[in-house]
């Protein structure tokens, strides 16, 4: 009882139960390239998320219609959906509904994610450059020292602590779980009937997709059986042989709707198990996975998300609104080499 209690509160603090009411918004890259600017919300309603959407909701739906709705999960299981304001906003540019993990964030996207990328900077990519203009170079020989010696010493001091019996400060929470991607389309399904909610009538529920980054690949992998879901996104992701998230390669044999597997090339530790999710998907499910030089960390820190941005608007275009011109990018390799001269792709089963 006391489990199923824990577990209520849990869902009760992620997902409210009251209408949508948006609390906090912001405009990232003055809103996006698209057709539709975007914006950032946070909602009171559903404060363990935070929605990327166009601004001004029914003036797009009056001039587009209902808008495809996207599921998001975050790299390393992450609360927290900084890493991709820049793709998601951008996406959303284009007329999409975003819900992502983690609770409404204004923190800077460039400060946190700058030793990252100077950490995984993958060899094969010959400069970074930052939506803020600046050159990111990898960690040199000297730099690495001297983290490895701050890093010695911590533990050091840790370990004197447990020594002495003095209290350690334990590490935030920052586990999500797999199940918070269906919460929020739960969420989404019940603000589109309600007839006082900002997203009422707003919605093309038929139409949604689930997307994960790295360890958020393994979350939409969890629930992708669902047939709400009519497609995948999986970016810098693959289970492999890998058990996370309580998904495994069995996972797989629960895919319904066509996967697309966006990857940093063998620069990415992705890689190897992308690889062997792609032969392993069943020979009913559509597939395609396109390899780039970027490495694990992608291009979401460019300017509006990079080419990993426009890339998934393309596929998306193509899945939730069926507009076939898009398709060129997945299924015919002579544009892709035109598109993007230095990525390769595979595809199977269409």
């Amino acid at each position: 009882m006391k489990k199923l209690l824990m577990t209520a509160m849990m869902v009760a603090a992620s997902v409210g139960l009251a209408n949508a009411q948006t609390t906090q918004r912001q405009v990232v890259e003055g809103g996006g390239t698209g057709p539709f600017k975007s914006e950032v919300v946070g909602d009171e309603s559903c404060p363990g998320f935070t929605v990327y959407r166009p601004q001004n909701l029914k003036e797009v739906v009056a001039k587009q219609g209902k808008l495809p709705v996207i599921v998001y999960a975050n790299g390393a299981c992450y609360n927290n959906n900084v890493e991709m304001r820049l793709l998601l906003s951008e996406v959303a540019s284009y007329g999409y509904v975003a819900a992502a993990i983690g609770p409404y964030d204004e923190e800077d996207v460039m400060a946190q994610w700058r030793g990252v990328l100077k950490a995984s900077y993958p060899e094969t990519k010959g400069e970074v450059i930052m939506a803020n203009g600046e050159k990111i170079q990898p960690y040199t020989p000297e730099e690495i020292k001297e983290q490895q010696k701050e890093l010695e010493q911590r533990i050091k001091e840790m370990q004197e602590k447990e020594k002495n019996g003095e209290e350690q400060t334990p590490p935030p929470f920052i586990q999500t779980y797999p199940r918070m991607l269906l919460e929020v389309l739960d969420w989404l399904i019940d603000q589109n009937a309600t007839a006082d909610s900002e997203y009422y009538h707003c919605l093309d529920l038929d139409h949604v997709a689930a997307m994960g980054q790295s360890c958020g690949g393994a979350q939409v992998l969890g629930v992708a059986h669902d047939p709400r879901i009519k497609t995948c996104v999986m970016l810098n992701s693959g289970i492999g042989d890998m058990s996370m998230m309580g998904s495994t390669k069995e996972s797989l044999k629960n895919l319904h709707t066509p996967m697309f597997y966006m990857i940093g090339g063998p620069g990415d530790i992705a890689y190897e198990n992308a690889q062997l999710d792609y032969e392993r998907i069943a020979d009913d499910i559509p597939v395609v996975m396109l390899n780039s030089k970027d490495g694990h960390s992608g291009t979401y820190y460019e300017k509006h998300g990079g080419n990993y941005a426009k890339a998934v608007v393309k596929w998306l275009d193509w899945q939730l609104k069926g507009k076939k011109e898009q398709s060129a990018l997945f299924l015919n390799e002579d544009y892709l080499k035109k598109a993007f001269p230095e990525w390769t792709g595979v595809r199977k089963n269409f």
